[in-house]
């Protein structure tokens, strides 16, 4: 069966330093994987890879059963600082319509496909409301979900998030973790997530890839949230917390 991505004796580097080594792992379709460790460890450095970005520096890494590539359409992105990196005066629908024209916009029009795309995406976000609105008229949490939408309106195989919840509130972090889980189960699409705190994801994770000692490894989430794993990993006591119901939580 084709795996959602496979390491086989994988290195990354960057400016010719070595930033991991020692990736060798496979994980399966239909996944929700967060992607942890300190920072400078090379989260976003294995999603470049993924993205067919950045070359690895040694070994094999394939993604969907397929050598990476640059624009992969079977692969949904969300890159960290969203706005920053478009603006904030484009029109939300018009943004998620860029997503799925590409290099059409603005040169043929949207043919009634491209509308049904957008609006499906739309939906799956609940941000028909604000569609309309510039992105510097809505939330943060809000402005989260258009971007979700956009990665989400090519219908990929493969989603990748980059600290989707960073610079959120408590509230608009639950909001997220919890639009995650239903678009995974509405959409059937394997999701990646490098993520600086565990917590609010934790009840949706099936497993994670943690950068740790500069090597790269992967286990299910009930094993790798472990205190003593954790604490290494970040260098700081970490304990790991089990509710009466059967929930886990870090703290430090």
């Amino acid at each position: 069966m084709t795996s959602s991505l496979t390491l086989e004796g994988v290195s990354a580097a960057r400016g010719g330093d070595r930033i991991w080594t020692d990736g060798s792992f496979s994980i399966g379709l239909g996944a929700i994987v967060g992607v942890i460790g300190p920072n400078g460890s090379g989260k976003t450095t294995l999603l470049q890879m993924m993205l067919g970005l950045l070359p690895v520096a040694s070994g094999t890494l394939t993604v969907l059963g397929e050598p990476p590539r640059r624009g992969n359409p079977r692969i949904g992105y969300v890159p960290q600082n969203y706005t920053a990196e478009i603006g904030e005066s484009i029109r939300c629908r018009d943004l998620v319509t860029l997503g799925r024209t590409g290099a059409r916009w603005g040169l043929g029009g949207r043919s009634g496909a491209d509308r049904a795309s957008v609006d499906a995406a739309l939906d799956a976000v609940s941000a028909q409301g604000f569609a309309d609105r510039r992105l510097s008229q809505i939330s943060g949490g809000q402005q989260q979900r258009v971007a979700i939408a956009q990665a989400l309106v090519g219908d990929p195989d493969l989603l990748l998030l980059d600290e989707p919840l960073a610079n959120l509130d408590v509230r608009h972090q639950h909001e997220i973790v919890e639009l995650l889980r239903d678009v995974h189960a509405q959409r059937e699409v394997t999701i990646f997530v490098v993520v600086h705190d565990l917590n609010p994801l934790l009840s949706i994770l099936d497993g994670a890839i943690y950068l740790l000692d500069g090597h790269a490894h992967y286990g299910a989430i009930g094993d790798v949230v472990d205190s003593e794993l954790l604490t290494h990993l970040y260098d700081t006591p970490i304990k790991v917390v089990r509710t009466a119901q059967g929930d886990l939580f870090t703290r430090s």
